[in-house]
C-alpha cells in the first residue's frame, strides 16, 4: 500500500484497524474516511508544538513521533514514543483547546489526519465512537500516572530497561536476536527523566558484564532475556543512582 496515495476503501480499512474506530459501522468509518488526508514530515520536523490549538487527530502511517515536553532552562522530556498503528492529537481534539506538548518527527513520518470539526460532527451522531474515545483517554491517562509513579519511585534500572525494549519494538528489531537500538544515551535518558551521565553509567555497567555492547549511535541488546527480567522485577529507587 502506497500510503501517500490512499483510496477512501484504504483509509477506512487503515482507521477500522485502531481500538478507537475498530468495529464502528462502514458507514461511520466511510464518514471520517472522507476528510482524512495524508501528511508527511521528514525526520527532525516538529509537527505541532505546545500552545497550538487542537484542531486535528492524527493516526501513525509510517514512522515514529516523539512527544515532549521542555523546562524554562531548555531541558527536554520525553513523554511517549508513538509508533505506526498509533494515534496522537486525542486529547486537545476533545475540548478544542492547545496542545499540551510538542511533537516531532523521529522518523521520516506518514500521518492520517482528521480535523476536529470533521471528527466531531460524527462524534455527534456515534455514541460508540464517544465510548471509543473515552477508553482511549482512560488508557493514556493511566499509563501517564504510570509513567509519574515510576519516576518518582522506581529504580531507573528498572525504567531504563523498560524503555530500551519499547524502543526495540518501535523500530522494529524486538524479534532479531541481538536488536541495535539507534539512538543517542542522551535521547534515551530523556525517555525516563534520567540525565546522560546517569545514563552512560548504567549503559557501560551493563556493557561491562556483557548485556549489552555501545556502539556509534546507538548500542546493541547482547542479553536481551536480561534485559526482559530487569523490566519485568520493579525495585525502590536508590538515591545513589
Amino acid at each position: 500500500m502506497a500510503v501517500g496515495k490512499l483510496s477512501g476503501q484504504e483509509k477506512r480499512d487503515v482507521l477500522g484497524t485502531h481500538p478507537l474506530f475498530e468495529g464502528l459501522p462502514v458507514s461511520v468509518l466511510d464518514r471520517l474516511a472522507a476528510h482524512a488526508r495524508i501528511a508527511s514530515f521528514p525526520e527532525g520536523d516538529r509537527i505541532f508544538e505546545k500552545g497550538d490549538p487542537g484542531l486535528s487527530l492524527m493516526l501513525v502511517l509510517e514512522g515514529v513521533v516523539k512527544i515532549s515536553i521542555f523546562s524554562d532552562e531548555g531541558k527536554e522530556v520525553v513523554l511517549n514514543l508513538i509508533r505506526e498503528g498509533e494515534i496522537l492529537g486525542e486529547i486537545a481534539i476533545v475540548d478544542g483547546e492547545k496542545r499540551t506538548a510538542d511533537a516531532w518527527a523521529l522518523r521520516d513520518l506518514t500521518l492520517l489526519v482528521i480535523d476536529r470539526r470533521d471528527f466531531m460532527q460524527v462524534l455527534a451522531s456515534e455514541p460508540m465512537l464517544g465510548a471509543r474515545l473515552l477508553k482511549v483517554l482512560s488508557d493514556r491517562l493511566r499509563k501517564t500516572s504510570q509513567q509519574v509513579e515510576e519516576i518518582s519511585f522506581v529504580d531507573p534500572r528498572y525504567r531504563l530497561a523498560k524503555s530500551i525494549l519499547k524502543l526495540a519494538a518501535v523500530q522494529g528489531v524486538l524479534q532479531h536476536p541481538e536488536p541495535r537500538i539507534t539512538m543517542t544515551q542522551k535521547e534515551l535518558g530523556q525517555t525516563i527523566g534520567l540525565s546522560r551521565e546517569s545514563t552512560n553509567r548504567q549503559l557501560r555497567e551493563w556493557a561491562e558484564t556483557g548485556l549489552l555492547s555501545l556502539e556509534k549511535g546507538g548500542f546493541r541488546i547482547r542479553a536481551i532475556d536480561r534485559l526482559r527480567e530487569i523490566a519485568s522485577t520493579p525495585a525502590p529507587k536508590h538515591d545513589s543512582f
